[in-house]
């Protein structure tokens, strides 16, 4: 990671515009078709939150925004990206855990069993300070329609909710929410990587 001067990047005008706004989070809302990936979770015994998470990088990775991301006052630029999800730990509380995302499902796989294991039991979040890190928080067991995430002023990084899915029919769907800094990307740019998101969970192979 690295500290880049905002007029040298496509974000120029964007950090201009939003970094001193009372407001720079934008929310959207999606509703995708996770047939395939509740399938393969079923024939492999994958977690279906780990294989959401999975795409979520895999289409990350393809947009080059999620690799600048305003910390602070700046601009800084990313050479790697991390998903994060929220455990439930072994007291009862939540605690936050980055996994590095691979392209490599098994390795990401493993790593995700891994580090939210060893959260669960430690109790102690798990950071990785030099990736850009898309958060995520997932509520399973809840039918939601969907959430707006908080803005605290202190975090500016990308964040994805979602509730439980829903079977119809030969269908199962699931409602996510994105947020995203104004200054990081532009709407079209939110929306290409939600249609990107989809278009990977319908190429897994089951």
């Amino acid at each position: 990671m690295k500290e880049v001067n905002p007029q040298e990047t496509t974000r120029a005008y964007a950090f201009e515009m939003w970094m001193k706004a009372p407001m720079p989070m934008v929310t959207f809302f999606k509703t995708l078709n996770v047939s395939r990936l509740v399938r393969l979770s079923r024939k492999r015994g994958l977690k279906f939150n780990m294989l959401m998470c999975w795409c979520i990088g895999r289409a990350a990775n393809q947009v080059k925004e999620f690799y600048l991301l305003p910390v602070g006052d700046k601009l800084i630029q990313y050479d790697r990206i991390a998903i994060n999800t929220i455990v439930a730990n072994k007291e009862g509380e939540v605690s936050s855990c980055d996994i590095p995302f691979s392209e490599d499902l098994p390795t990401f796989n493993t790593n995700y069993l891994r580090l939210t294991c060893q959260v669960t039991e430690s109790c102690e979040n798990h950071d990785l300070p030099d990736s850009m890190v898309i958060g995520t928080s997932v509520l399973a067991q809840f039918d939601i329609d969907g959430a707006v995430g908080m803005y605290s002023g202190i975090f500016n990084n990308p964040f994805m909710i979602w509730g439980k899915y829903r079977r119809r029919w030969f269908k199962t769907t699931l409602t996510v929410s994105f947020q995203f800094h104004h200054t990081q990307m532009d709407g079209a740019h939110a929306a290409n990587f939600l249609d990107i998101l989809q278009k990977e969970i319908d190429s897994l192979r089951i």
